[in-house]
This record gives C-alpha cells, sequence and structure tokens, in this order.
C-alpha cells in the first residue's frame, strides 16, 4: 500500500503574520530609542537599537522557516530598517553630542541618507540574477544594523569610561561620516547566512554563547566596543577571501570546509594567483622596448644591401 505523501500546505495566515510582527517590534524598538534619548536614557537608547537589530536578524529567518515570505514583508522590512539604524540612530547622537557642532545635523543627515542608499541597494542587488555563486556569503558594504551599532560606539565609550576625546562632537562627527561611509562602501563584509556551525563545535559554541550572555548582564559597555572592534577587524579577511573566491571560480561550487582544505593546498604547493594586468603606462613602455629591441635585430636597408652585394662577390 503506498504511503501517501503530505501536501505543500504553506503557512496559515495567522503563523504568515508572525514575520511582520516581528518587524514591526524592530520598527518600535528603534524608535523607543530616540524617546529614551530624550529623556536622558542612554543606556535604554542603546539598548533599544541592539534590540531592533535582534529582531531584524529574526524576521527574516522566520519569514524562511515558515514559508511566509511576502512582497508587503519585504518593503516592511526595508522601511523598519531605514527608520530603526538610520534615523533613530542619527537623532540619538545628534540630541547627545552632534548638536553642539554647527554642521552636527548636517552630519546626522548623512548618516540618515547613507542608510536608506544601502538598503536601496540591498534591495537592488536581491533581484540580480548576474551575481557570481558566492555573492550570497556577503554583504556589499556593512549591513544597515551593524553600521547603527558602529555610529554609537562613542557613546557606548563614554558610558564605559566617562568623557573623553571619543565623546567630544568632532569626533562623534568624524566617527558618524565614517560610519555612514563604511554602509554605502562597496567593500565586501561576511555575512551570518553563510556560518556553519560544525557538529564537533556545537558544545564549545555554546558555551561562548553562555559566556557572552553572562557578559551582556555584567558588563555590556565593556562587550560592546570589543565586539565592534573585532567586526571591524573582520572586515580585511573579509575582502581577503571575496577576493580569493573571485580568482578561483573552481571553488565556487564547493562547501566552505573544502574551499579551506584548497587554499591550504594552494599555499603548500606555493601556486600564485593570476597576476593582474599591467598598468597602461608600464604595458605602453614595455611594447616600445620589445619593438626597439626587434628593430635592432632586424637588418636595415644598408645592412641588407651590403649583404647582398658580399654574397654576390662569393
Amino acid at each position: 500500500m503506498p504511503v501517501p505523501t503530505a501536501p505543500n500546505v504553506r503557512a496559515a495566515p495567522g503563523v504568515r503574520l508572525l514575520p511582520n510582527a516581528v518587524t514591526v517590534l524592530a520598527l518600535c524598538s528603534g524608535l523607543s530609542g530616540v524617546q529614551f534619548m530624550l529623556t536622558g536614557n542612554e543606556v535604554g537608547a542603546i539598548a533599544a537599537i541592539a534590540l531592533a537589530g535582534v529582531f531584524d536578524a529574526l524576521d527574516g529567518r522566520l519569514a524562511r522557516l515558515l514559508d511566509a515570505s511576502s512582497r508587503i514583508g519585504a518593503e516592511l522590512d526595508s522601511l523598519s530598517d531605514c527608520i530603526s539604524f538610520g534615523v533613530s540612530p542619527a537623532l540619538i547622537l545628534f540630541l547627545w553630542s552632534l548638536h553642539d557642532l554647527r554642521i552636527g545635523w548636517v552630519v546626522a543627515l548623512v548618516l540618515v541618507v547613507s542608510a536608506a542608499l544601502r538598503l536601496a541597494r540591498f534591495n537592488t542587488l536581491a533581484d540580480d540574477t548576474e551575481a557570481k555563486p558566492f555573492a550570497g556569503e556577503f554583504f556589499v558594504g556593512v549591513p544597515a544594523p551593524a553600521g547603527a551599532l558602529v555610529a554609537l560606539t562613542p557613546l557606548a565609550t563614554e558610558l564605559l569610561l566617562g568623557p573623553g576625546w571619543w565623546s567630544a562632537p568632532v569626533t562623534v562627527a568624524i566617527w558618524t561620516v565614517l560610519s555612514a561611509a563604511l554602509m554605502i562602501s562597496r567593500i565586501p563584509t561576511a555575512s551570518l547566512k553563510s556560518v556553519r556551525v560544525p557538529p564537533t563545535a556545537i558544545a564549545p559554541a555554546l558555551v561562548l554563547v553562555g559566556l557572552v550572555a553572562a557578559a551582556i548582564v555584567a558588563v555590556p559597555f565593556l562587550l560592546y566596543p570589543v565586539a565592534i572592534l573585532a567586526y571591524l577587524a573582520h572586515i580585511p579577511y573579509a575582502v581577503y577571501r571575496y577576493r580569493w573566491l573571485d580568482r578561483h571560480p573552481e571553488v565556487w561550487h564547493v562547501p566552505p570546509r573544502q574551499r579551506r582544505a584548497v587554499r591550504r593546498a594552494h599555499r603548500r604547493l606555493g601556486l600564485l594567483p593570476p597576476r593582474r594586468p599591467l598598468p597602461r603606462r608600464v604595458a605602453g613602455a614595455a611594447a616600445r622596448a620589445g619593438r626597439r629591441t626587434i628593430n635592432r635585430d632586424r637588418p636595415g636597408p644598408q645592412r641588407l644591401g651590403a649583404r647582398r652585394r658580399r654574397q654576390d662577390r662569393s
């Protein structure tokens, strides 16, 4: 007797609403950060933006897990991210320090516009059918949640160490502009979606999660700058990894663990990556030198005539 197969049933309407509800929670949390800042609660302001980042990481995964993806959910997520990680951090920084600068509001607007442009580019790249197979393992530029947390690092540092050069309005303005530049840059950064924990590392990973949770409760503002510095330090490795994959199309469809084995084999065998094309100046100089060498070795008309006369005499 054949076993009946389960029909392809989509998620129920109530379940399909869950990812959008989490997105709305992210929006409310991000805006609540501004309210906390207006009442002088700087700790609550940073915590609200961080909580919005957690909600933003959950809504997309819930939508894929429950097969509840929708067009309205994607648009709502983009609008929520623009407000939670663009408008809210900019207002928090302006209310805290940037209002003391003449161009403080301009700097805040730069952060908002950069977040909007970064999200618009993300939506455009999501429909790119010509992307390379490994492109899904990277973000183009720093994601909006990470960019917002990076921009708020001077405020977190002041809560940890007190006032200093890191909380001076000029320093905050420069740091904010750099954070905005990272969001709209084309620098590849690693995506957590591509991270796979091997079975042998599950137990140590759970222990690490427990330690991080304990640190968040005990010394939250000591963990914050450390986490931001670790994130910024990973960017050079992400750039190297992206360029290495771009030069080796033979490993585009290979699992990451096997890619590491290929890289180790390349280092062991001394295989160098393909050389980049010579700059135009160098290439032109080399071509001219080659032509001069060829013309020097080639006999001219006078030499050719003298050679013929010698042959005729002999």
